[in-house]
């Protein structure tokens, strides 16, 4: 964390579901990017399920980097965020969003914030 800065507490750093403890988003990422990413997470998420069902090895692998991609862009795999400075931060999830944003862009007619364009 940024010099100054109090570091996260346990409940900002983590929760706990089940007895199970995850990582939680990074909470220096703007709304923007972080919503941009978990769009990216939750359709990659829908492609590991479809590549699953059809049996396509190749499409599951792909589905997984990118869901690895959008965990990692949202702090939650990776370098842990409370090590990290913000900047950093924020570039290795804008780099993840464009790396995403390459492999499947967003539907067509939509910008890169997920409005629709008229």
């Amino acid at each position: 964390m940024a010099s100054g800065d109090p570091s996260p507490s346990d409940d900002e750093r983590w929760l706990v579901i089940d007895g199970r403890r995850w990582r939680r988003t990074d909470p220096a990422l703007p709304d923007d990017l972080a919503a941009r990413l978990r769009s990216h997470l939750g359709r990659a998420r829908s492609a590991v399920r479809t590549g699953k069902r059809a049996g396509d090895d190749a499409a599951v692998a792909s589905a997984r980097r990118r869901v690895g991609l959008a965990k990692t862009g949202l702090g939650e795999r990776g370098p842990r965020w409370w090590d990290e400075e913000v900047g950093a931060r924020i570039g290795r999830a804008t780099d993840a969003v464009e790396e995403l944003d390459g492999l499947a862009p967003p539907a067509s007619g939509a910008d890169a914030g997920g409005e629709v364009n008229p």
